[in-house]
């Protein structure tokens, strides 16, 4: 026959099982945390002039109007007009870009986990935070650029079939010096 053995339980103290939960809610709270604090920065975007419509996505290219500082005020690059895919770019630029609207003007802060991290890049040190003031000309869908490329190729080539090769200087056929044959 089989003996059972029995252990009385023990009560349990008053306000220990509300310890007990203030321990789980603060190892939470400690996990959560740790995993912020691990995360990447955000961008922070200010609207100096309001654009209008919508805004670029990542398939798009983008012609902006930007000056790119190192936190002393150090310009390191600057462009008039430059085109860009959206996603082609540093994270912190991509990311940027898609709160933009067309014809506005803006500030950015990028921390240097959205920048280059830690490696250099010509003028910017490892572990730069950066700036830049980017005003967003205009946007157009990469596939719609593609498609109008292909067009342009094309009515290239058309025109090289039907006159028998590019024009020179003056209307002379390149490749025939002074028009002599």
């Amino acid at each position: 026959m089989t003996e059972i053995t029995r252990v009385p339980l023990q009560p349990i103290a008053k306000g220990a099982l509300t310890k007990l939960w203030i321990g789980v809610a603060a190892a939470a709270l400690a996990a959560a945390g740790l995993a912020y604090a691990t995360l990447p920065g955000s961008v922070e975007v200010e609207t100096l002039k309001v654009g209008t419509g919508p805004s670029p996505t990542v398939k798009d290219v983008v012609l902006i109007k930007y000056k790119g500082t190192l936190p002393d005020g150090k310009v390191f690059d600057q462009q008039e007009q430059a085109a860009f895919p959206v996603e082609g770019v540093i994270p912190g630029f991509t990311q940027a870009l898609q709160k933009m609207q067309r014809g506005g003007k803006y500030k950015v802060e990028i921390p240097a986990e959205l920048a280059y991290g830690d490696k250099a890049a010509g003028d910017i040190p490892p572990n730069t935070d950066l700036t830049f003031e980017i005003e967003l000309i205009d946007f157009k869908d990469r596939a719609e650029i593609e498609a109008a490329q292909r067009a342009m190729q094309m009515q290239m080539q058309q025109m090289q079939q039907q006159g028998g090769g590019a024009a020179g200087p003056q209307g002379m056929p390149q490749g025939m010096p002074g028009g002599a044959q």
